[in-house]
């Protein structure tokens, strides 16, 4: 394997590239060699500009946390996940905290583990629904109200952040589905980051469903709060409500999530081109349906082909074998562009 010789993002003293590169060499690194050079040459630019120490603490403890974390997810990449968002103070045996076990022992049945913040209230519902073994807690370090729920402590896929934001990342990052039933701040904070995230395309679309009771009004409320506060002033788009589903039929929540992945697989950007990987190609006429239906969101005219694996997903070996559908996304109409993953998972 040929080694890059210059990097885009160095140390900025040569004698110290150097010596980042006698390191990885004696290290081993082969594999991601460029990324790992610029990681240590970001480290040393802080130290070379006198960051305070405050600073400096907080991102060695984020790294620590993030790269114990992967460490932690590591062996379950093969597994999808679904998280689940809701309230801790919710009570044992009432009408949600059931709900929550319910949905996450259905999901956990359709081969999916579960993700949680690893506390009580909703959180200890799902995961005693899951399992001990079918369940992760990502629990953050509070000085009231959050504790490791008893199914999850002293578990291995226990982990405890000091920062909120690297919590976060885990939560979408790890997740092929989100899944919220009703909560507090925390809850609403969680709810609008990753809408956020998915409207912006900051994260890759994944199934997001809200969960109430039934009769339940607290989602149904929420609704109506976008629809009369925001969408009416403008402030969001009607094709953000694609993004997600609100229902009171845990099943419809299971069919949600299990759809999406019937025929898409997975999607990244490849220069100005977005390319869909999918497990069948649909008919000849369904791509021509397609490519009037949704040509608003494409750059140029007629825009949508078929190909293979390009040569930039060399990284992805395992899903080489995948058809893809290529075009040039306008990458700000994602509610669109769930239909359009709804439109491929008919096939």
């Amino acid at each position: 394997m040929t080694e890059k010789k210059s990097f885009v993002y160095s140390s900025g003293k040569p004698e110290i590239d150097k010596k980042i590169e006698e390191l990885l060499q004696a290290a081993g690194v082969i594999e991601n060699r460029r990324e790992y050079f610029e990681m240590i040459a970001t480290v040393l630019r802080f130290s070379f500009q006198n960051t305070p120490y405050a600073d400096v603490r907080l991102v060695n403890q984020s790294l620590k946390e993030i790269r114990y974390a992967e460490s932690i997810f590591q062996p379950y990449r093969s597994f999808k996940k679904v998280t689940i968002f809701g309230s801790a103070r919710i009570k044992p045996q009432t009408p949600e905290w059931l709900s929550a076990k319910d949905f996450s022992k259905i999901m956990v049945e359709s081969g999916f583990m579960v993700i949680t913040g690893g506390g009580e209230g909703i959180m200890e519902a799902a995961q005693f629904g899951a399992g001990k073994d079918k369940s992760f807690g990502l629990n953050i370090r509070l000085p009231f109200e959050q504790k490791p729920n008893e199914v999850i402590n002293g578990d291995p896929k226990l982990i405890s952040f000091r920062y909120f934001f690297n919590r976060k990342l885990h939560f979408v990052k790890e997740s092929h589905a989100i899944a919220l039933f009703p909560g507090g701040f925390g809850t609403m904070d969680e709810c609008f980051e990753t809408l956020t995230l998915l409207q912006t395309g900051k994260a890759p679309l994944v199934p997001f469903v809200f969960i109430d009771v039934p009769g339940g009004t607290y989602w149904k409320n929420f609704v109506e709060f976008l629809s009369n506060n925001l969408l009416k002033r403008g402030l969001i788009s009607a094709e953000d409500f694609n993004l997600f589903l609100v229902t009171e039929d845990l099943h419809e929540a299971k069919k949600e999530i299990l759809s999406f992945y019937h025929n898409f697989h997975s999607y990244r950007f490849v220069g100005d081109n977005l390319v869909l990987r999918i497990f069948r190609i649909p008919p000849t006429e369904a791509l021509e349906s397609i490519q009037k239906d949704f040509s608003d969101i494409i750059l140029k005219p007629n825009a949508f082909s078929l190909s293979s694996a390009l040569p930039q997903e060399s990284n992805e070996p395992e899903i080489a074998h995948l058809p893809r559908i290529v075009f040039p996304f306008d990458k700000r109409s994602y509610g669109r562009l769930r239909l359009l993953i709804n439109r491929l998972n008919l096939f």
